[in-house]
């Protein structure tokens, strides 16, 4: 049994300015195969090799593979299609497989779109891709299709969801296979050094209305932090990665288990050998405040806040459930524990202005993070935020929702305007740093940490590819006018999708009407309660007896 897994060749220049990610979900996933008994697995990253079609399509012909898999965000979502249309074509009696995010809520659009797919893994992959393997292997395919869960496909012109699949309760029976990557090819710029992206806990409690993770993974879970740093000292003795990031949304939510891991890390002597970044939120820096020094001592050198936007305003609407001075005051806190501070703003929703982009610059150099990113909203199609907002999306062209693309168009500036507003956030903020900060900031790991930050970001600039300016035709202020993001406008939401999105929305807007019945019945009957005042002296009775009940002078007998 055969299997490819092939990482798509997207680039947007977001994340990648820091250098080349490795592909996690391959790792994990092909793991949880090995240990299910399929050991054959192949990886491709035609994403870090930058593959052209040409290139992919020899190479599958030369494994000639039972199966295909491929993952997808949603702006790499059309590439990884790309990718099944190159395996019909290749190796046409292989089984072409999609997972990941996008796919996973988006599947009755993906079908509609891409009807070469065969099958659509929905949520976490490890166990559904290896009971779908099975029944591959065992000739139970597509015979058996309905009886596994997790799973979308068409069926004749029928597009059919299985039962949705429970998600992984033991994470720490996924025993991840690292080999299959490149190592060589995945190296954080600013530390030069190789980089990988461990997993330590699924889910959020938060329910940010713009983030779909919560929505993906479902329930929180958190590894064994021992288990984790048993990978972590892997991937330093087998692997020689150097720098990690952590891929959970926010690993200092189970503040015990986070406490364990860096007892663990600094127990094996790994942070000589090893540092590390996180993102997490402004409320659990305040929580651990007198833990930061102790987090440092571990090895972590780098958190990324979602500050998400000045105005509070925006923070609301986000539902952050933080405050616009916590963050200036959490950055304090990581500057004086010597852990680099990363500063996230949200820019481009409808109420976007000159004034508001201004307003971001100034909180950023007035709470003074060592590094700020401003990321153009991105409407993920399968949000809360999408579904209050979708009236003003004009652009459903999903290779340009990464980040860095403005999709939304505010109502008082132009897309042009507002890249040229964050640009310009960008050049200020970092040319002042470049100038009076970076090269001031001692002598040791930290300046060459910062350097290697500015580095980063000059060898993206000079290449055009941060935030696409390249392919956008952005040179600076004169050329606002002139920007062209090349948006697809042929792409439209699918009919099947768009009947899909109405009757959430129905069944959504009845549950609203039944709560807020619930809540009229409620009222109604509390007035109903006040208006049945008691006579002044049962009232008093009451009260005489409930003061002695409380420890007075008149205490029952026992």
């Amino acid at each position: 049994m055969r299997i490819v897994l092939v990482h798509p060749n997207y680039h947007s220049g977001g994340a990648e300015i820091a250098g080349n990610w490795p592909p996690a979900w391959v790792a994990y996933l092909a793991g949880h195969l090995r240990d299910a008994g399929y050991s054959d697995v192949t990886f491709i990253d035609a994403m870090t090799n930058h593959m052209e079609d040409g290139e992919l399509a020899a190479r599958l012909k030369a494994l000639n593979p039972d199966v295909v898999g491929v993952t997808a965000i949603t702006p790499s979502i059309y590439k990884a299609e790309e990718v099944l249309k190159i395996a019909q074509d290749a190796v046409p009696d292989a089984v072409r497989v999609l997972g990941g995010v996008h796919a996973t809520f988006m599947y009755k659009q993906v079908l509609s779109e891409a009807p070469w797919i065969d099958v659509i893994v929905r949520g976490e992959g490890e166990e559904i891709f290896t009971n779908l393997i099975t029944a591959i292997d065992q000739g139970r395919w597509p015979a058996d299709r309905k009886q596994i869960k997790g799973l979308a496909y068409l069926d004749g012109d029928q597009i059919v969801a299985t039962q949705a699949a429970p998600t992984v309760k033991d994470l720490d029976a996924i025993s991840p296979d690292w080999s299959l990557l490149e190592w060589d090819k995945y190296i954080y710029i600013p530390l030069n050094k190789k980089v990988a992206i461990p997993n330590m806990a699924r889910g959020c409690p938060f329910t940010c209305s713009f983030c779909s993770q919560w929505k993906f993974w479902r329930d929180y879970r958190v590894r064994d932090p021992i288990k984790v740093v048993d990978e972590i000292e892997d991937l330093v003795n087998n692997h020689g990665v150097g720098f990690f990031i952590l891929a959970d949304e926010e690993p200092t939510i189970n503040k015990k288990k986070f406490v364990q891991f860096c007892e663990e890390l600094i127990a094996r002597g790994l942070p000589d050998k090893i540092q590390w970044g996180i993102n997490t939120r402004v409320t659990d820096i305040y929580r651990d405040r007198d833990l930061l020094k102790f987090y440092r001592k571990a090895g972590l050198v780098h958190v990324s806040l979602g500050t998400e936007a000045a105005a509070q305003l925006k923070l609301d609407m986000f539902n952050k459930e933080t405050k616009v001075e916590e963050n200036k005051e959490a950055i304090r806190l990581l500057r004086e524990a010597d852990i680099f501070t990363e500063a996230q703003f949200i820019v481009g929703l409808d109420n976007e202005t000159p004034e508001t982009l201004e307003e971001t610059f100034q909180m950023a150099w007035d709470w003074q993070p060592d590094l700020a990113n401003w990321a153009m909203y991105t409407p993920w199609p399968f949000t809360p935020l999408f579904q209050e907002l979708k009236d003003q999306v004009e652009i459903f062209d999903f290779s340009k929702y990464n980040f860095v693309t403005p999709i939304m168009k505010p109502a008082a500036m132009t897309r042009g305007e507002l890249l040229d507003g964050v640009m310009k956030n960008y050049r200020r903020f970092y040319m002042r740093k470049a100038l009076f900060h970076y090269p001031w900031r001692g002598t040791g790991y930290r300046r060459r940490y910062l350097l290697g930050c500015l580095k980063a970001f000059l060898k993206a600039g000079v290449g055009r590819t941060f935030y696409d300016l390249g392919k956008a035709g952005y040179w600076g202020p004169q050329t606002k006018g002139k920007v062209d993001f090349h948006f697809d406008e042929t792409r439209t939401i699918a009919e099947a999708q768009m009947e899909d999105w109405e009757a959430s929305a129905d069944r959504a807007a009845k549950a609203a009407e039944r709560r807020e019945a619930l809540r009229a019945q409620g009222k109604a009957r509390a007035e109903e309660r006040s208006a049945l005042k008691m006579p002044e002296d049962a009232v008093q009775t009451t009260k005489t007896k409930a003061m002695a009940c409380g420890g007075s002078t008149e205490q029952m007998d026992a």
